[in-house]
């Protein structure tokens, strides 16, 4: 059985335009697998350090795009 969801895309609009775009990633199951909260402070740890690195090198690889403020959380 596969889940479909629900598109939230708005109906028309072109999403090839330059604008400013959320983007939300969540892991599989929610597993925490990019660090842990310890005392209110996020600890990447490896993988963690991996997406950080990986959506640092995004506006290298593609100059059209302008990267705001991010943040990385456990899963």
């Amino acid at each position: 059985k596969v889940h479909h969801r629900r598109s939230i895309r708005l109906e028309g609009y072109d999403y090839t335009q330059p604008g400013a775009y959320f983007i939300t990633l969540v892991t599989a199951d929610r597993a925490c697998v990019l660090g842990e909260i310890v005392d209110g402070t996020m600890r990447l740890n490896a993988a963690g350090r991996m997406v950080e690195r990986e959506w640092k090198r995004l506006a290298s690889r593609f100059p059209s795009v302008r990267l705001g403020a991010f943040v990385i959380m456990p899963n």
